[in-house]
Protein backbone atom coordinates (compact mmCIF):
# COMPACT_ATOMS: atom_id res chain seq x y z
CA UNK A 1 0.00 0.00 0.00
CA UNK A 2 1.43 3.44 -0.71
CA UNK A 3 0.81 6.31 1.24
CA UNK A 4 -0.20 9.97 0.11
CA UNK A 5 3.70 11.08 0.48
CA UNK A 6 5.03 7.78 -1.45
CA UNK A 7 2.58 9.08 -4.61
CA UNK A 8 4.01 12.26 -4.52
CA UNK A 9 7.31 11.18 -4.29
CA UNK A 10 6.74 8.71 -7.08
CA UNK A 11 5.17 11.64 -9.60
CA UNK A 12 7.81 14.56 -8.44
CA UNK A 13 10.45 11.83 -8.80
CA UNK A 14 14.03 13.66 -9.47
CA UNK A 15 15.30 14.45 -6.51
CA UNK A 16 15.71 18.19 -5.24
CA UNK A 17 18.64 20.28 -5.94
CA UNK A 18 20.96 20.94 -3.58
CA UNK A 19 20.47 17.24 -2.10
CA UNK A 20 23.38 14.84 -2.88
CA UNK A 21 20.89 12.68 -4.36
CA UNK A 22 20.16 15.53 -7.26
CA UNK A 23 24.23 15.63 -7.66
CA UNK A 24 24.96 12.06 -8.04
CA UNK A 25 21.59 11.89 -10.81
CA UNK A 26 22.67 15.05 -12.65
CA UNK A 27 25.94 12.95 -13.09
CA UNK A 28 24.60 10.54 -15.90
CA UNK A 29 22.94 13.74 -17.40
CA UNK A 30 24.09 16.80 -19.38
CA UNK A 31 22.06 19.69 -18.53
CA UNK A 32 20.71 21.57 -22.49
CA UNK A 33 21.32 25.60 -22.52
CA UNK A 34 20.47 28.05 -24.71
CA UNK A 35 22.80 30.63 -25.89
CA UNK A 36 21.71 33.44 -28.06
CA UNK A 37 22.71 37.39 -29.03
CA UNK A 38 19.69 38.00 -26.49
CA UNK A 39 20.81 35.37 -23.74
CA UNK A 40 25.02 35.19 -24.30
CA UNK A 41 25.31 33.44 -20.73
CA UNK A 42 24.02 30.33 -21.29
CA UNK A 43 19.89 29.44 -19.74
CA UNK A 44 19.53 25.95 -18.39
CA UNK A 45 16.50 24.82 -20.20
CA UNK A 46 16.44 20.83 -20.29
CA UNK A 47 18.26 17.13 -18.79
CA UNK A 48 19.56 15.34 -21.36
CA UNK A 49 20.74 11.50 -20.43
CA UNK A 50 23.91 10.19 -21.37
CA UNK A 51 21.93 8.01 -24.41
CA UNK A 52 19.92 11.16 -25.98
CA UNK A 53 23.27 13.39 -25.61
CA UNK A 54 25.10 10.33 -27.52
CA UNK A 55 22.16 10.42 -30.47
CA UNK A 56 22.11 13.86 -30.72
CA UNK A 57 26.13 13.89 -31.07
CA UNK A 58 24.98 11.23 -34.06
CA UNK A 59 23.12 13.27 -36.02
CA UNK A 60 24.72 15.16 -39.06
CA UNK A 61 25.33 18.60 -38.30
CA UNK A 62 23.87 19.37 -41.77
CA UNK A 63 20.28 18.58 -39.66
CA UNK A 64 20.77 20.20 -36.07
CA UNK A 65 23.50 23.04 -36.48
CA UNK A 66 26.65 23.18 -34.20
CA UNK A 67 26.29 21.33 -31.01
CA UNK A 68 29.15 22.89 -27.99
CA UNK A 69 29.78 20.13 -25.62
CA UNK A 70 31.46 20.58 -22.18
CA UNK A 71 32.04 17.42 -20.68
CA UNK A 72 33.43 19.18 -17.64
CA UNK A 73 30.06 20.93 -16.64
CA UNK A 74 28.07 18.21 -18.26
CA UNK A 75 26.66 20.97 -20.73
CA UNK A 76 25.39 20.88 -24.11
CA UNK A 77 24.56 23.79 -25.91
CA UNK A 78 21.75 23.36 -29.13
CA UNK A 79 19.75 24.71 -31.77
CA UNK A 80 21.83 28.08 -31.56
CA UNK A 81 20.15 28.99 -34.71
CA UNK A 82 19.40 32.69 -34.65
CA UNK A 83 15.35 32.48 -34.83
CA UNK A 84 12.78 30.64 -33.39
CA UNK A 85 11.84 29.40 -37.14
CA UNK A 86 15.45 28.08 -37.56
CA UNK A 87 15.62 26.55 -33.99
CA UNK A 88 12.30 25.00 -34.91
CA UNK A 89 13.16 23.49 -37.83
CA UNK A 90 16.61 22.01 -36.74
CA UNK A 91 14.55 19.99 -33.79
CA UNK A 92 11.96 19.28 -36.08
CA UNK A 93 14.67 17.76 -38.48
CA UNK A 94 16.49 16.59 -35.60
CA UNK A 95 13.30 14.05 -34.08
CA UNK A 96 12.68 13.36 -37.45
CA UNK A 97 15.88 12.30 -38.13
CA UNK A 98 15.43 9.74 -35.21
CA UNK A 99 12.20 8.71 -36.07
CA UNK A 100 13.19 7.49 -39.74
CA UNK A 101 16.58 5.81 -37.96
CA UNK A 102 14.31 4.32 -35.48
CA UNK A 103 16.80 5.70 -32.52
CA UNK A 104 14.14 5.87 -29.86
CA UNK A 105 11.10 3.91 -29.21
CA UNK A 106 9.10 7.13 -27.81
CA UNK A 107 8.99 8.48 -31.01
CA UNK A 108 6.93 5.56 -32.07
CA UNK A 109 4.24 7.71 -30.34
CA UNK A 110 4.53 10.30 -32.63
CA UNK A 111 2.01 13.21 -32.33
CA UNK A 112 2.30 15.37 -35.14
CA UNK A 113 1.58 17.93 -32.22
CA UNK A 114 3.95 20.47 -31.26
CA UNK A 115 5.06 21.70 -27.49
CA UNK A 116 6.35 24.94 -26.61
CA UNK A 117 9.64 25.60 -25.18
CA UNK A 118 10.39 28.97 -23.23
CA UNK A 119 12.92 31.63 -22.55
CA UNK A 120 12.94 33.75 -19.62
CA UNK A 121 10.82 36.31 -20.19
CA UNK A 122 8.43 33.07 -21.58
CA UNK A 123 9.09 34.14 -25.31
CA UNK A 124 8.55 30.76 -27.33
CA UNK A 125 12.92 29.65 -28.06
CA UNK A 126 11.51 26.87 -30.09
CA UNK A 127 8.70 23.78 -30.79
CA UNK A 128 9.25 20.17 -29.92
CA UNK A 129 7.34 17.16 -31.28
CA UNK A 130 5.16 16.36 -28.22
CA UNK A 131 6.79 12.45 -28.53
CA UNK A 132 10.10 13.56 -28.23
CA UNK A 133 9.56 16.66 -25.43
CA UNK A 134 11.07 14.11 -22.48
CA UNK A 135 14.08 13.33 -24.84
CA UNK A 136 15.20 16.61 -24.62
CA UNK A 137 14.04 16.68 -20.29
CA UNK A 138 12.03 20.04 -21.54
CA UNK A 139 9.25 21.57 -19.48
CA UNK A 140 5.93 20.78 -20.47
CA UNK A 141 2.64 21.71 -19.70
CA UNK A 142 -1.29 20.69 -19.73
CA UNK A 143 -4.11 20.72 -18.22
CA UNK A 144 -6.28 18.36 -15.66
CA UNK A 145 -9.23 18.67 -13.94
CA UNK A 146 -11.26 16.73 -11.32
CA UNK A 147 -15.14 16.88 -12.17
CA UNK A 148 -17.57 15.75 -9.07
CA UNK A 149 -21.21 15.60 -8.46
CA UNK A 150 -22.77 16.63 -5.06
CA UNK A 151 -24.87 13.98 -2.90
CA UNK A 152 -27.54 14.40 -1.20
CA UNK A 153 -27.92 14.11 2.54
CA UNK A 154 -29.91 10.86 1.93
CA UNK A 155 -27.09 9.61 -0.83
CA UNK A 156 -24.46 10.47 1.74
CA UNK A 157 -25.74 8.19 4.31
CA UNK A 158 -25.96 5.68 2.04
CA UNK A 159 -22.81 5.68 0.86
CA UNK A 160 -20.85 5.48 4.27
CA UNK A 161 -18.64 8.70 2.68
CA UNK A 162 -17.59 11.24 5.43
CA UNK A 163 -17.92 13.74 2.27
CA UNK A 164 -21.10 14.78 0.26
CA UNK A 165 -19.62 14.26 -3.18
CA UNK A 166 -18.32 11.95 -5.75
CA UNK A 167 -15.64 12.11 -8.40
CA UNK A 168 -15.82 11.03 -11.95
CA UNK A 169 -12.88 8.92 -12.71
CA UNK A 170 -11.98 7.26 -15.96
CA UNK A 171 -9.38 4.65 -16.72
CA UNK A 172 -7.09 5.10 -19.73
CA UNK A 173 -7.20 2.53 -22.90
CA UNK A 174 -5.34 -0.70 -22.58
CA UNK A 175 -4.46 0.67 -26.27
CA UNK A 176 -3.01 3.99 -25.27
CA UNK A 177 0.99 4.01 -25.33
CA UNK A 178 1.74 5.20 -22.11
CA UNK A 179 0.04 4.30 -18.42
CA UNK A 180 -2.32 1.68 -20.44
CA UNK A 181 -5.43 0.86 -18.07
CA UNK A 182 -4.57 2.98 -15.21
CA UNK A 183 -6.74 5.38 -13.63
CA UNK A 184 -6.56 9.33 -14.88
CA UNK A 185 -8.13 12.60 -13.58
CA UNK A 186 -11.71 13.43 -15.60
CA UNK A 187 -10.20 15.43 -18.53
CA UNK A 188 -6.57 16.08 -18.92
CA UNK A 189 -4.18 16.69 -21.56
CA UNK A 190 -1.12 18.46 -23.18
CA UNK A 191 -1.26 22.42 -24.54
CA UNK A 192 -0.36 22.69 -27.62
CA UNK A 193 1.89 25.30 -28.70
CA UNK A 194 0.10 28.67 -29.10
CA UNK A 195 -2.67 27.54 -26.89
CA UNK A 196 -4.59 29.17 -24.14
CA UNK A 197 -4.46 26.77 -21.27
CA UNK A 198 -8.58 26.99 -20.63
CA UNK A 199 -8.56 26.84 -24.46
CA UNK A 200 -6.99 23.19 -24.44
CA UNK A 201 -9.44 22.08 -21.20
CA UNK A 202 -12.74 23.25 -23.21
CA UNK A 203 -11.25 20.99 -26.31
CA UNK A 204 -10.44 17.73 -23.93
CA UNK A 205 -13.17 18.26 -22.12
CA UNK A 206 -15.20 17.77 -24.97
CA UNK A 207 -12.59 15.26 -26.51
CA UNK A 208 -12.35 13.09 -23.81
CA UNK A 209 -15.59 13.39 -21.80
CA UNK A 210 -18.27 14.66 -24.37
CA UNK A 211 -18.71 17.40 -21.69
CA UNK A 212 -20.92 20.58 -22.55
CA UNK A 213 -18.91 23.53 -23.97
CA UNK A 214 -21.17 26.03 -22.00
CA UNK A 215 -21.07 24.44 -18.82
CA UNK A 216 -17.30 23.65 -19.06
CA UNK A 217 -17.04 27.66 -19.94
CA UNK A 218 -19.56 28.87 -17.08
CA UNK A 219 -18.45 26.40 -14.46
CA UNK A 220 -15.53 25.50 -14.39
CA UNK A 221 -13.20 26.77 -11.39
CA UNK A 222 -9.48 27.82 -11.60
CA UNK A 223 -7.28 25.66 -9.37
CA UNK A 224 -4.03 26.79 -9.73
CA UNK A 225 -1.17 25.08 -10.94
CA UNK A 226 0.89 21.52 -9.73
CA UNK A 227 4.34 21.44 -11.14
CA UNK A 228 6.82 18.94 -10.29
CA UNK A 229 10.00 16.77 -12.18
CA UNK A 230 8.81 13.05 -13.09
CA UNK A 231 11.69 10.50 -14.02
CA UNK A 232 10.17 8.30 -16.33
CA UNK A 233 9.14 4.56 -15.54
CA UNK A 234 8.33 1.66 -17.97
CA UNK A 235 5.00 2.49 -17.62
CA UNK A 236 5.28 6.04 -19.49
CA UNK A 237 6.03 3.51 -22.69
CA UNK A 238 9.71 4.08 -24.63
CA UNK A 239 12.78 4.92 -22.59
CA UNK A 240 12.89 5.28 -18.83
CA UNK A 241 15.23 7.12 -17.27
CA UNK A 242 14.04 10.53 -19.48
CA UNK A 243 13.05 13.45 -17.19
CA UNK A 244 9.72 15.15 -17.78
CA UNK A 245 9.43 18.74 -16.11
CA UNK A 246 5.57 19.49 -16.13
CA UNK A 247 3.24 22.27 -15.19
CA UNK A 248 -0.51 21.01 -14.81
CA UNK A 249 -2.91 24.12 -14.89
CA UNK A 250 -6.11 22.25 -12.86
CA UNK A 251 -9.72 22.74 -12.71
CA UNK A 252 -12.61 21.73 -10.70
CA UNK A 253 -15.86 20.95 -12.41
CA UNK A 254 -19.65 20.51 -10.32
CA UNK A 255 -21.22 18.91 -12.68
CA UNK A 256 -24.93 18.74 -12.09
CA UNK A 257 -27.05 15.46 -11.44
CA UNK A 258 -27.72 13.60 -14.39
CA UNK A 259 -25.02 14.64 -16.54
CA UNK A 260 -22.53 11.83 -17.18
CA UNK A 261 -19.29 12.32 -18.67
CA UNK A 262 -19.37 10.01 -22.00
CA UNK A 263 -16.81 8.32 -23.92
CA UNK A 264 -15.58 10.51 -27.33
CA UNK A 265 -12.24 9.57 -28.64
CA UNK A 266 -11.84 6.48 -27.02
CA UNK A 267 -8.68 7.36 -24.68
CA UNK A 268 -10.67 6.27 -22.20
CA UNK A 269 -12.46 2.77 -21.59
CA UNK A 270 -14.93 3.96 -19.14
CA UNK A 271 -15.92 6.28 -16.39
CA UNK A 272 -16.51 5.09 -12.60
CA UNK A 273 -17.92 7.63 -9.81
CA UNK A 274 -16.59 7.24 -6.90
CA UNK A 275 -16.82 8.72 -3.00
CA UNK A 276 -13.53 10.23 -1.59
CA UNK A 277 -12.92 7.03 0.43
CA UNK A 278 -13.35 4.38 -2.74
CA UNK A 279 -10.45 6.90 -4.68
CA UNK A 280 -8.65 7.18 -1.84
CA UNK A 281 -8.48 3.00 -1.99
CA UNK A 282 -7.13 3.02 -5.35
CA UNK A 283 -4.94 5.77 -4.70
CA UNK A 284 -3.33 3.71 -2.01
CA UNK A 285 -3.22 0.34 -4.64
CA UNK A 286 -1.25 2.69 -6.94
CA UNK A 287 -4.01 2.27 -9.64
CA UNK A 288 -3.40 6.01 -11.00
CA UNK A 289 -0.88 7.48 -13.06
CA UNK A 290 1.71 9.21 -11.24
CA UNK A 291 0.70 12.59 -12.16
CA UNK A 292 -3.12 12.16 -11.83
CA UNK A 293 -2.33 10.63 -8.51
CA UNK A 294 -0.97 13.83 -7.16
CA UNK A 295 -3.45 15.63 -8.92
CA UNK A 296 -5.76 14.03 -6.73
CA UNK A 297 -4.09 14.32 -4.22
CA UNK A 298 -4.17 18.28 -4.45
CA UNK A 299 -7.48 18.13 -4.67
CA UNK A 300 -8.24 16.48 -1.55
CA UNK A 301 -5.85 19.02 0.36
CA UNK A 302 -8.14 21.81 -1.18
CA UNK A 303 -11.50 20.44 -0.40
CA UNK A 304 -10.50 19.27 3.29
CA UNK A 305 -10.48 15.53 2.71
CA UNK A 306 -6.73 15.43 3.86
CA UNK A 307 -6.11 17.81 6.79
CA UNK A 308 -3.25 18.98 9.20
CA UNK A 309 -4.91 16.02 11.50
CA UNK A 310 -5.27 13.11 9.52
CA UNK A 311 -2.16 13.28 7.30
CA UNK A 312 1.08 13.47 9.04
CA UNK A 313 3.07 14.52 6.14
CA UNK A 314 0.61 17.60 4.88
CA UNK A 315 2.78 20.51 4.99
CA UNK A 316 5.11 17.94 3.38
CA UNK A 317 2.88 17.29 0.64
CA UNK A 318 1.51 20.55 -0.42
CA UNK A 319 4.86 21.70 -0.85
CA UNK A 320 6.15 19.13 -3.53
CA UNK A 321 3.38 19.38 -4.99
CA UNK A 322 4.60 22.78 -6.39
CA UNK A 323 7.84 22.25 -6.80
CA UNK A 324 9.62 25.18 -8.03
CA UNK A 325 11.31 23.85 -11.85
CA UNK A 326 14.72 24.88 -12.67
CA UNK A 327 13.98 25.94 -15.97
CA UNK A 328 12.26 29.51 -17.58
CA UNK A 329 8.84 29.33 -18.85
CA UNK A 330 5.18 30.34 -17.50
CA UNK A 331 5.07 27.84 -14.74
CA UNK A 332 3.13 29.97 -12.19
CA UNK A 333 -0.69 30.12 -10.68
CA UNK A 334 -3.22 30.60 -12.74
CA UNK A 335 -4.53 34.46 -12.82
CA UNK A 336 -1.28 35.99 -11.23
Amino acid sequence: MKTNLDLIRECDSFPSSGTSEHTSLLSSFYTLTHTSATYPTPIAIGYVPEFVFNALARVPISIKGELEVSRAKRTISAFTQPTEQERSAAVAATCDYWRKNKTFALLEGWRNELYPVYGPNNELLFNVERSASALFGVVTYGVHMVCYTRMTTKEQAESGSKFDFKMWIPRRSKQKQTYRGMLDNTVAGGIASGEDPFESLVREADEEASLPEDLVRQKTQKAGVVTYLHLRDSRAGGESGVVQPECQYIYDLELPKGLTPQIKDGEVECFYLWTAEEVQERLANNEFKPNCAMVGIEFFLRHGVLTKDNEKDYELIERSCHRKLEFPGPHRPLGS
